[in-house]
Parts: C-alpha cells; sequence; structure tokens
C-alpha cells in the first residue's frame, strides 16, 4: 500500500472513526453494542465521581446514545467483562484476560496498585481475607467491619480493603459483579470457571506476543498513532515492541500527517478507512459530549498534539486554583473539541446545571454550531433524567444568550 498523508482534519476524523465517534449514531444500542464498543476501545477506563454519570457510563453513552446502565454490569456478571488494571482500573473484553496475567504474576511491577511489603508483613490477615471469600462466597470491601478507628478514605482503606486490593492486583480475586457499583470480589478461579472454562496459565500468550499484541491494539484503537503515544494506552512498561519492526513485517502501515516530523501507525484493518481520510472523504458529524476518561482526552499530550487541546481535570486542583471547573466534560463537535463544560445532574430536581461552560480560542460560533451543542447537551441531560437545562456563565461570554436560545429552541422542539 503506498504511503498515505493525511491533513490535521483527516487524522483526526481516522481517530473519531476507529473510536467509534465519527457519525451520530442512527440506531437505537442494543446490550451486545457495549460489549462491542469495549473491544473497539479494548478497555473502558473506571471512576467513581457522579457530579454528572460516572465515567464508563458517559463513555459508552458519547458513543450508542440512551441504553440501560445496567448492562454494564450485566455483562461484568455474566462473565462478558472483568476488571483489571489496563489504562489505569478499567472494565475489559474477557477474552483478553491471557494478555493480562504477565501483570498478576508480576504485581510487584505494578507501582502503588500492590504492596509487597503489606503481603510480607500482613500475612496472616490477607490469608484470612482469602479464607473467608472461600468459605462464605463472594464479598464486598463493606461486608468487613473497620476495627482499626481510622474514618476511611483512599490512601486510610481499611486493612481488609487493602488486602482485597493487592489479591486482586495479583490476580488471586476478581470482581464477579458490582453492588451499587461496588466491587464484589470472588476467588478468580471461581469467576474464570465460569466466564473462562478450562482456563490454564499454559494458555497465557508469550511475554513477546504480548507486547506485540499490546502495540497492535493501541493503534486499532487508536485509528492512527505516533510512536510515542502507544505505551500509554494501556500503560505498557519497557521493554516495548516497536511499532517500527511491525511497520516493516507489514503488520502495521506507516503514514504520514501534515507538519508532523514522525511518522504515524495504521492497523491494516483500517486500510479503507484511511484511504477514505486521506482523501478528505471521512466525514465527522457527531457532536457528543465526553467524559474526562475517554479514551479520546485520558492522554492530554495525544490530546494536546491531534486536537489542539490542552485539558487537565481539576477536581483533584484546590477550588481557588480551577481555571475551568471540578469535573468538566470536553465537547465534541463535528471532528473537533471546541469547549469544556463543568456540568452537574441534580437528579431530585430533574436539572441539569451548566455550572460553567468554556469555548476554544478561536472557535467560531454560529447557528449552527450552538444548536449542535445544544442539542448535545439537551441529550445528556434527558439521558440523567434531568431533562431542565440550566445554562450559568459562558466564556466567551457573548456565547451565553446564543446558546440559551439554542437551548430554548430544542426544549421546543422535544415539547412539540
Amino acid at each position: 500500500m503506498t504511503e498515505l498523508t493525511f491533513s490535521l482534519a483527516g487524522a483526526r476524523a481516522l481517530h473519531l472513526a476507529a473510536q467509534g465517534l465519527l457519525q451520530p449514531r442512527r440506531r437505537k444500542a442494543q446490550k451486545a453494542d457495549l460489549l462491542a464498543a469495549i473491544r473497539q476501545m479494548g478497555a473502558l477506563q473506571i471512576d467513581t465521581i457522579h457530579v454528572v454519570a460516572r465515567s464508563p457510563f458517559l463513555v459508552l453513552w458519547s458513543r450508542l446514545g440512551d441504553y440501560p446502565q445496567a448492562w454494564l454490569e450485566e455483562l461484568l456478571a455474566e462473565g462478558a467483562l472483568f476488571e483489571y488494571w489496563a489504562h489505569e482500573a478499567c472494565f475489559v473484553p474477557m477474552e483478553d484476560y491471557g494478555l493480562y496475567r504477565h501483570r498478576m504474576i508480576d504485581p510487584g511491577s505494578m507501582g502503588w496498585k500492590y504492596s509487597g511489603t503489606w503481603m510480607a508483613e500482613r500475612r496472616a490477615e490477607v490469608d484470612a481475607v482469602l479464607a473467608h471469600i472461600r468459605e462464605h462466597g463472594p464479598a464486598r470491601s463493606s461486608d468487613f467491619e473497620r476495627t482499626d478507628g481510622k474514618s476511611g478514605g483512599w490512601w486510610e482503606w481499611k486493612p481488609e480493603k487493602r488486602s482485597l486490593e493487592v489479591l486482586f492486583t495479583a490476580g488471586r480475586l476478581m470482581i464477579a459483579r458490582r453492588h451499587n457499583f461496588q466491587r464484589v470480589y470472588d476467588l478468580a478461579e471461581r469467576v474464570l470457571a465460569r466466564a473462562l472454562p478450562g482456563w490454564d496459565d499454559k494458555r497465557m500468550p508469550a511475554i513477546e506476543d504480548t507486547r506485540r499484541t499490546f502495540v497492535l491494539k493501541t493503534v486499532k484503537a487508536l485509528g492512527l498513532a505516533k510512536a510515542s503515544w502507544i505505551a500509554d494506552y494501556f500503560r505498557t512498561r519497557p521493554p516495548r515492541f516497536d511499532p517500527e519492526t511491525l511497520a516493516a513485517e507489514g503488520a502495521l502501515l506507516r503514514a504520514r500527517v501534515q507538519g508532523w516530523d514522525e511518522p504515524v501507525y495504521i492497523h491494516p484493518d483500517h486500510a479503507g478507512l484511511a484511504a477514505s481520510a486521506a482523501a478528505g472523504a471521512l466525514a465527522a458529524t457527531a457532536t457528543a459530549i465526553l467524559s474526562p476518561f475517554d479514551p479520546v482526552v485520558w492522554d492530554r499530550r495525544r490530546a494536546l498534539e491531534l486536537f489542539d487541546f490542552d485539558y487537565r481535570l481539576e477536581c483533584y486542583t484546590p477550588a481557588e486554583k480551577r481555571r475551568y471547573g471540578y469535573f468538566t466534560l470536553p465537547i465534541l463537535r463535528r471532528g473537533a473539541l471546541v469547549g469544556r463544560v463543568d456540568a452537574k445532574a441534580h437528579r431530585r430536581d430533574g436539572v441539569f446545571e451548566l455550572k460553567s461552560l468554556a469555548l476554544e480560542p478561536g472557535v467560531r460560533v454560529s447557528e449552527r454550531f450552538a444548536r449542535d451543542v445544544a442539542a448535545a447537551l439537551q441529550r445528556c441531560a434527558n439521558w440523567h433524567g434531568c431533562p431542565r437545562v440550566q445554562a450559568g456563565a459562558t466564556e466567551p461570554s457573548g456565547f451565553s444568550g446564543v446558546l440559551q436560545a439554542a437551548l430554548d429552541g430544542q426544549a421546543g422542539r422535544e415539547a412539540a
């Protein structure tokens, strides 16, 4: 295949096509579509903040539109998904379990996610947690009463919670299901007996094959990728498989983006899409509200290089130092990241509050632009069960009236 050259718009379109965000979805989502979307992304990051819908639910909504949130946890309980450390804590298709066994077998390489010191010094307590689950069945952290007198918090987990987590990272425990989004832990062998009958570590791919597969899966999920983008997607550690080696073998295609010095790589499965994108024939028409943990923006450097979108999540920043807000959601509009909105769902009152909305510098505001953004915000609000959208301050300030008029028009069309 002749080496392709993309405009920046074409590169963005190929990336969004690979991520399932190129065009609005025309068909109502089915449960199988959730699993297909996670397979397409390779992993679905988990986060528990829920000023709006929790991140994994929002990532799927951006691609699939309205769907019952219960489907995600059903897929986990049915064994179609499992949880493990992929990009971060993620839902991952069960057929990829073998790719992560090397991490489980060497949990000490997982950094803060595992504590060998805890396992050594608290061996009796860890064994007691394991024995409890073996005898009594799956358990939540809340099933163990706190006895150390501390109040909790991320860095003050009770001992049983820490034991559950190190056993999870070591692959001794798996997440059997979730209850009210709380993890329910069970013995790995019991979960695997249902989800991967006959699993044996002899089926685990060799480490070199695993490294190779992670590169191929990353490039396919991204649509196109600089070499420097690849490691972050599944958080792979050195030594890593060189994509240039795969390109020389024909396992990846090499291409160029106008204005970039280094090449990009494309999975052969996307050859047709890539040709269309390079020809300028891949139209990005979707407008969507994204999660801060969407794969499109979870690598902040990639988002800056590909979309010229300098994005930071500020929920861990002191309030007085925040620039945009606590939990800002990127706004994707027709192939560009055009702004961010700090939103909050007031479910009891049925109000979706736009605490602030900031457009990117240089974005050209038109009536069509405002209609696109208003429609996406209204769809998001409706899915949250908060049909009344309450707009606050905007940047630039002149966009406030245009947005409100578009929201009013959207509400009028829905009422009609």
